[in-house]
C-alpha cells in the first residue's frame, strides 16, 4: 500500500490549506478502512489529527477540532483534511495513515509552515 501526501505549504495565521492523500496499492480496498491524518512538530511525538472511517464517521483532536475537516473519496481512494484558522502551533508535517491487512501504512508527509 502506498500512500502519497500533497498539499502542504508556507501559510500566514489564519489561513487555510487542504491537505489531499492519494493511496493506492494491489488488491488495497481503501473502502473498508479507516484513514487518518497525524502530525508531528519538531522536537514532539506524531499525534493524531483525525479519523475518517469506512462508513464516513469523523473524530478530530480537540486541538483542532472546529478548524478541521476530513473527508473522503471511495471512489479516487483518497482522504482530504481542510484546515482553517491555522495557527502557529499547526506546524508540522503531516502524514495520512491507513490501517489495512494488520498494519497500519504511512505517507511520506507533508510539512505545513504557519507563519506570523
Amino acid at each position: 500500500v502506498q500512500l502519497q501526501a500533497s498539499g502542504g505549504g508556507t501559510v500566514q495565521v489564519g489561513g487555510s490549506l487542504r491537505l489531499s492523500c492519494a493511496i493506492s496499492g494491489r488488491d488495497f480496498r481503501f473502502i473498508g478502512s479507516t484513514a487518518r491524518w497525524y502530525r508531528q512538530a519538531p522536537g514532539k511525538q506524531r499525534d493524531s489529527v483525525a479519523a475518517v472511517t469506512s462508513d464516513g464517521t469523523t473524530t478530530y483532536a480537540d486541538s483542532v477540532k472546529g478548524r478541521a475537516t476530513i473527508s473522503r473519496d471511495n471512489a479516487k481512494n483518497s482522504v482530504y483534511l481542510q484546515m482553517n484558522s491555522l495557527k502557529s502551533d499547526d506546524t508540522a508535517v503531516y502524514y495520512c495513515s491507513v490501517f489495512y491487512g494488520g498494519r497500519r501504512y504511512w505517507g511520506q508527509g507533508t510539512l505545513v509552515t504557519v507563519s506570523s
